[in-house]
C-alpha cells in the first residue's frame, strides 16, 4: 500500500525559506501544497518552478492575502514557518482545526511567543529557533556533560556571516540551559560568510572537552524540519522542542545495560 504523503504549508520563501522547501519538494514522503511569500515580486505561480522543478508543486502566495478560509480551501497537515515572529497572526485559525505548527523563528517577542504557545491546546506545536539535527544533539550532550563535570570551566563560542548584528540567538540558549551569565561566557565572531558555527569549551584542570557543531548550507534547516515533522505528525496536542525528539531518539535507540 503506497503511503499517504503529509502535505505541508510553508510560511517563507526567502534565503532560508526557499532552501527548505526545496528539501520538501525532493523528499517523496511529503506534499508541499503551498508557500505564503512577502510578497509576489515575480510572475511564478509555483514555487517548484522557480527551484528549477519541471512539476508543479507549492502554490504562491502572498501572506497578506491569508485569511481564515484560506486554509479550509488549502488543507494541509502540518505547516512550516520560516517567516518572521508575525508570521504566527496568521495561521491562527489553521491550529484551531487541528493543523500542526512547526515554528522555526530565532526570535520572538514576548506576546509573539504568548500566542505561540498558547496554540498548544489547539493542535500540536513544535518552536525551535534553530531546528537543525546537530545544534540541537549539541544542547542534549552539553546538558550530560555538565553534569558529568559540574566544575568544569564553560565558554561558548558563536561565528557567524559578517552582516550578523545580533548575537546568535542558539549561543544565548545554550547559556541559559546551562546556567551561565550571558555576557560573560558568549563570544562572537563575524568573519567572511560563514553561515553558523557554535562551540562548547569545558575546560577541565587535565583536559579540555570540545562540543562543535558547524552549519556549511542552509538546507541543514529544511532536513532539521523534515525530520521534526515525520516526529510530530503523530502527536496530538503540546508544545514541543527539538530537544524533546533527540531525547525521544535516545531513549529508544540507547539500550539500558
Amino acid at each position: 500500500m503506497m503511503q499517504k504523503k503529509i502535505k505541508i504549508g510553508i510560511f517563507g520563501f526567502g534565503r532560508t525559506g526557499r532552501l527548505v522547501t526545496n528539501e520538501f519538494l525532493r523528499d517523496k514522503n511529503f506534499e508541499v501544497v503551498w508557500v505564503a511569500r512577502k510578497s509576489l515580486k515575480d510572475h511564478c505561480k509555483f514555487a517548484s518552478h522557480l527551484l528549477g522543478y519541471e512539476f508543479e508543486g507549492g502554490e504562491i502566495y502572498s501572506i497578506v492575502d491569508i485569511d481564515e478560509n484560506f486554509f479550509e480551501n488549502h488543507h494541509v497537515d502540518i505547516i512550516v514557518d520560516f517567516s518572521s515572529a508575525k508570521g504566527i497572526y496568521s495561521y491562527q485559525a489553521a491550529a484551531k482545526s487541528g493543523v500542526k505548527i512547526i515554528s522555526a523563528i530565532s526570535k520572538y517577542d514576548p506576546e509573539d511567543l504568548q500566542l505561540l504557545e498558547s496554540l498548544k491546546n489547539e493542535t500540536a506545536v513544535l518552536c525551535s529557533p534553530n531546528i537543525t539535527l546537530g545544534v540541537n544533539f549539541l544542547l542534549i550532550a552539553s546538558q550530560i556533560l555538565q553534569k558529568i563535570a559540574p566544575h568544569a570551566d564553560i565558554e561558548i563560542v558563536e561565528e557567524h556571516f559578517r552582516d550578523k548584528k545580533e548575537t546568535s540567538g542558539t549561543a544565548l540558549k545554550i547559556a541559559t540551559i546551562l546556567g551561565l551569565e550571558k555576557d560573560k561566557h558568549v563570544n562572537s565572531i563575524r568573519v567572511g560568510g560563514i553561515v553558523g558555527k557554535h562551540e562548547i569549551i569545558f575546560g577541565l584542570p587535565n583536559q579540555t572537552i570540545r562540543l562543535v557543531h558547524e552549519s556549511f548550507n542552509r538546507a541543514a534547516f529544511g532536513q532539521g524540519a523534515i525530520f521534526a515533522a515525520n516526529w510530530l505528525i503523530h502527536k496530538k496536542k503540546g508544545l514541543f522542542k527539538m530537544e524533546n525528539i533527540i531525547i525521544d531518539m535516545f531513549q529508544k535507540n540507547i539500550p539500558v545495560c
